[in-house]
């Protein structure tokens, strides 16, 4: 016996134009996975109330389903409003703070396994966000590719030179703890050192894929980095 799927108004009313078009019932009910005698009660709808209006789902007899008023675009509107105007400390939305909001604001009681579900038919998902830096400034940037960098190609290609991008950075090694599995209620533990410390590191890379790096137990400063660009020019003499 095959499994009949879960029939949305673009599926009825693609079956039924099917059978109309000239298939058999048995293909369309096989091709769209629907029992036979459900697809001729979607066809005896169609003729009897005059084309696709009669294939619209009919109200269920069970509970009205919650949040119904709420549109795509209400849902949308909410989520893309940023979460700290509505007291929060970040600008993020989590089910469990949109919950909180729904039934403050609309004075209802709710699951929030109802509040995913409605998030979903609205078109939303849970991402992660990507890192858009506020101190990015377009018109400095736009600057820098028409004129910065077309200087630095002509030097490269004038002096037949190795181009190198270097930075800094600060490695803390504050041990770093992952999730494991455990049995519920007895909290694993791990064996850390209290020792708090960072390592300096400055490296420079280049397009052929070529790395070198130094390691500092102490801040960097100009001293370092002129040190270590001697060390690229015994490098590429």
């Amino acid at each position: 016996m095959q499994h009949a799927i879960y029939s949305t108004q673009e599926v009825r009313v693609r079956a039924v134009q099917a059978v109309l078009d000239g298939l058999t019932v048995v293909q369309v009910a096989k091709a769209f996975q629907v029992e036979r005698t459900t697809l001729h009660r979607w066809l005896a709808r169609y003729h009897a109330q005059g084309g696709v209006d009669g294939l619209q789902r009919l109200p269920g007899s069970g509970r009205p389903r919650k949040l119904e008023g709420l549109t795509s675009e209400q849902w949308r509107r909410i989520v893309l409003t940023p979460a700290s105007l509505y007291g929060f400390e970040t600008d993020f939305w989590t089910s469990r703070r949109l919950h909180q909001v729904i039934q403050q604001q609309l004075d209802v009681v709710v699951s929030q396994r109802t509040i995913l579900r409605r998030l979903q038919e609205a078109g939303l998902s849970y991402q992660k966000p990507e890192r858009e830096y506020f101190q990015v400034d377009p018109q400095v940037r736009q600057e820098w590719l028409e004129t910065t960098l077309p200087q630095i190609r002509r030097s490269v290609q004038e002096y037949q030179a190795v181009l190198y991008c270097e930075d800094e950075a600060s490695i803390s090694l504050t041990a770093f703890l992952g999730k494991t599995w455990a049995v519920r209620g007895h909290t694993p533990k791990q064996r850390v050192t209290g020792t708090r410390g960072t390592v300096a590191a400055m490296s420079a890379i280049n397009a052929q894929g070529q790395l070198l790096f130094r390691l500092h137990e102490k801040r960097i400063t100009s001293a370092e980095v002129i040190d270590f660009l001697q060390q690229l020019l015994r490098h590429h003499r």
